[in-house]
């Protein structure tokens, strides 16, 4: 049904997230393709039915008692007492007897393999068949929670990923002597292996499984590289989980430099790791499903996921998709899921992430930055990357390029790309000794076939001063992170900058008038380090990688009446733990930390906030921990400026304008604000419900899903009806009235309502001012009319402002108007 992957496209060096493509595999000896089809049932799952068995008992003044289950296999179970309302010990096995006495029937004594039982979040298996058989935070937020000793504490965070590395510091349990209790509603195992040994989860990292079935009936797992357990081969899964709930205070040291301290965005909140994407291949649906039941069924507060799809689901509506309807159970039991938007910007309507219960992350950069150059003998000074330390500030060193010092100048013709410096053996050491090698870096760098560490292992053997990459005219739009570099040295990343380079080198060579052989090389430069971060560029900005809006509704691309992205927040250049065997960044392989880009960095940071916000207000739903983030997201930059949107994959920064709700969704992520967002838009289960048997023909497939008929929901409303803290209408014929009730969280306030409309629309917001109490509610009726005839989206906001401080803002867009 699909596979997802991290691809960390190396050409960009940002994590790409995971994405979905329908594979097959072809039975041997037969011409039927068999493949893995996830399979949803009409009656309802576990999580609905014994969540009506607790309403009724409690209703009733008891609650009912069961045993723990035990654990099968070899697994590694913490002592605690288990979530009583979340799982039935008895209820897995007879649904899985279900599911296989449904088999047995429908396919008369065919073969068939089930790979998974979903019993708690969807009723289903995934099964093998034939398609003819199925079809700011030290002072600010974290001083709100007590200081970083108790931030998140008490809340889990459950990682669909490419597993973790136990070993890491970020994950330990005993840093601090402040007490770390594992929080009691939490009831999940830690699998034992031989990569992932006993006593590999604590009380900081509090379980661990790994899902694989699908891929292996594909045939395409590599236990050498994958790892049949929850041991991170990859690194994308250390290093999301560490941006979330990593601990507080642990050096980042890489290539022998001491880059600062790094911490989670709560570093008291534990992990529980549910391995369902792998390093050769990705990952599939079917998997990816069953980790998502686990983490449920284990009580996790929150779900992260650094995942999407590569193409659109098909049928009638993006919604109806096993992962999304998973979610939406998860969403049900009351778990906050944060996903990637997925890393397919700049273009419009490249969301990956589509429904509206799930809170969808952008990335965008922040302010800190490394940036180091190479000043040129004839005072040019061109910029560059590289975390590497620079040449000694008052000297001039002369530059050798890689190609004028061949030990034989035959290796040339037989290799052309000798100059990538990648085997000592082929240079002089004695033109080299003391000086600045020049290499080139081309597409090779980016398929791996050359590699940094490799060219700087020769530099190093050579007793070169440093090496300077000079970037190959052919790589273009280039976009490359900062690299770390063990001695002195540059990447300029630019061809145009490079070209300068080149030419001051070759027209400062000196060659024998008669044979023109090079008798003096000329060029000096020096390096400026690019060790210690700046904080003076324009930041946030939206980067241009960053999926974008509008939310496409179905796979024809209508659009939805859902603001997608929710907001954006820090995704560029993050540092964050890495897997000790993490081999998907080589030029961070062997490290233990790594600076990773991609909307993959950003939904982590996310997850780890709303831990934060979870543990102040125990009793919020996803819905308002939701609108607690969105509403109080900032929409300036650090200068007050607009935040600015990044529009093209070559020269962004050039190509930029101020970003809008489809870019940004709310804004930027405003840790401190979240705390204390004053009035919340609350939704509740029924809410996504109604919207969902709204859809036109939705009645079977949500009964499929869900297990209930949506004649139970006679008053169904529109996706823009929904109670969001955002406003999309993507047809506005002639005039829409919208609802929105908010509910005050904080003491008593009077509020005042503004509005700014969008371009071609009129707005009217009442009231326009309202007192509201602690704990009540207040309905806005939004009006819109269109003035004119326009196709092109444009945006609105409207802001409500509290007497004691509270600010919130809900965006608004409209597509198409017909006046």
């Amino acid at each position: 049904m699909g596979n997802f992957y991290c691809l960390y496209l190396v050409l960009l060096l940002f994590c790409f997230g995971f994405f979905v493509t329908t594979l097959s595999q072809a039975d041997s000896g037969s011409d039927a393709i068999t493949a893995v089809y996830i399979v949803s049932l009409k009656q309802a799952p576990a999580a609905h039915y014994f969540e009506e068995q607790l309403r009724r008992h409690n209703h009733h003044g008891h609650g009912f008692h069961h045993n723990s289950s035990s654990s099968s296999g070899r697994l590694n179970r913490l002592h605690k007492p288990r979530n009583n309302s979340r799982y039935h010990p008895s209820s897995g096995s007879y649904i899985s007897r279900v599911h296989d006495s449904l088999l047995r029937r429908a396919l008369r004594g065919e073969k068939y393999l089930k790979l998974y039982s979903y019993h708690y979040l969807i009723n289903g298996f995934a099964v093998l068949v034939t398609p003819e058989q199925f079809l700011g935070l030290p002072k600010g937020a974290w001083s709100q929670q007590g200081g970083y000793e108790t931030a998140g504490e008490g809340i889990v965070i459950g990682f669909i990923d490419t597993g973790i590395d136990p070993t890491h510091p970020s994950f330990a349990d005993d840093i601090s002597e402040h007490s770390y209790p594992v929080p009691a509603h939490f009831s999940g195992v830690c699998e034992v292996t031989r990569e992932f040994p006993s006593g590999s989860c604590n009380r900081k990292l509090v379980g661990a499984r790994h899902f694989a079935a699908s891929a292996i009936t594909r045939g395409i797992f590599n236990s050498s590289q994958d790892y049949a357990s929850p041991f991170d081969g990859d690194g994308h899964g250390t290093h999301t989980a560490s941006v979330a709930a990593g601990n507080h205070g642990i050096p980042v040291v890489v290539a022998g430099h001491h880059f600062g301290n790094a911490s989670g965005m709560a570093p008291r909140s534990h992990i529980a790791v549910y391995k369902a994407l792998y390093k050769s291949f990705g990952g599939f649906a079917a998997d990816v499903v069953a980790g998502i039941d686990q983490a449920a069924q284990d009580g996790v507060d929150i779900i992260s996921l650094s995942i999407t799809p590569n193409r659109r689901p098909p049928g009638i509506a993006t919604f109806f998709n096993p992962i999304d309807m998973a979610l939406l159970s998860a969403v049900k039991a009351g778990m906050f899921v944060v996903q990637a938007a997925g890393n397919t910007g700049p273009s419009p309507k490249s969301m990956s992430s589509f429904s509206p219960w799930i809170f969808t992350v952008g990335a965008a950069s922040h302010d800190r930055a490394y940036a180091n150059s190479i000043i040129l003998g004839n005072n040019v000074t061109i910029p560059g990357v590289g975390l590497a330390p620079g040449t000694d500030t008052d000297q001039m060193y002369t530059l050798i390029s890689a190609v004028h010092a061949l030990c034989n100048e035959t290796i040339l013709a037989n290799d052309m790309y000798v100059g990538e410096c990648q085997d000592s053996s082929n240079f002089n050491e004695e033109l080299i000794q003391g000086n600045l090698l020049i290499c080139s870096y081309s597409i090779r760098f980016v398929l791996g076939l050359s590699t940094i560490k490799q060219a700087l292992e020769t530099a190093k053997n050579l007793s070169a001063a440093g090496v300077v990459f000079y970037m190959d005219p052919y790589v273009i739009g280039f976009q490359l992170n900062p690299t770390p570099l063990e001695i002195p040295g540059i990447i300029i990343p630019s061809p145009d900058d490079s070209k300068i380079l080149l030419q001051y080198y070759n027209s400062s060579l000196e060659r024998d008038g008669l044979s023109r052989k090079i008798v003096r090389f000329g060029a000096v430069a020096s390096i400026s380090g690019g060790l210690k971060a700046n904080y003076s560029i324009t930041a946030p900005k939206v980067m241009y990688y960053s999926a974008r809006g509008p939310d496409p509704e179905d796979s024809s691309l209508d659009d939805a009446d859902i603001m997608k992205p929710n907001l954006v927040a820090p995704g560029n250049l993050i540092w964050a733990a890495w897997s000790s065997l993490g081999t998907d960044s080589v030029e961070f392989q062997g490290e233990s930390f790594a600076m990773m880009s991609g909307t993959s960095m950003a939904a982590p940071h996310i997850a780890g906030l709303a831990a934060l916000i979870k543990q102040k207000f125990p009793h919020f739903s996803p819905a308002a921990i939701a609108s607690a983030l969105s509403t109080t997201a900032s929409l300036y930059d650090k200068s007050g400026g607009p935040i600015m949107a990044q529009r093209a994959y070559a020269n962004p920064d050039v190509n930029q304008s101020p970003a809008t709700p489809f870019d940004m969704g709310s804004g930027f992520v405003n840790a401190t604000a979240a705390l204390d967002p004053g009035l919340i838009l609350d939704s509740i289960y029924e809410d996504y419900m109604s919207f969902l048997c709204g859809i036109n023909g939705s009645g079977p497939v949500v009964l499929n899903y869900t297990g209930q008929n949506c004649w139970v929901y006679n008053s169904t409303i529109g996706s823009a009806d929904l109670n969001l803290p955002s406003i999309t209408i993507s047809r506005l014929q002639q005039s829409k009235t919208v609802e929105r009730t908010v509910t005050n969280i904080a003491g008593n306030e009077t509020y005042k309502v503004g509005w700014s409309a969008p371009y071609g629309v009129s707005v009217k917001v009442t009231p326009t001012r309202f007192f509201i109490g602690t704990g009540e509610k207040q309905i806005l009726t939004i009006m819109f009319n269109a003035t004119m005839n326009n196709s092109v989206a444009s945006f609105g906001r409207i802001g409500l402002f509290g007497d004691q401080g509270h600010k919130l803002n809900i965006p608004s867009s409209v597509i198409l108007k017909f006046s």
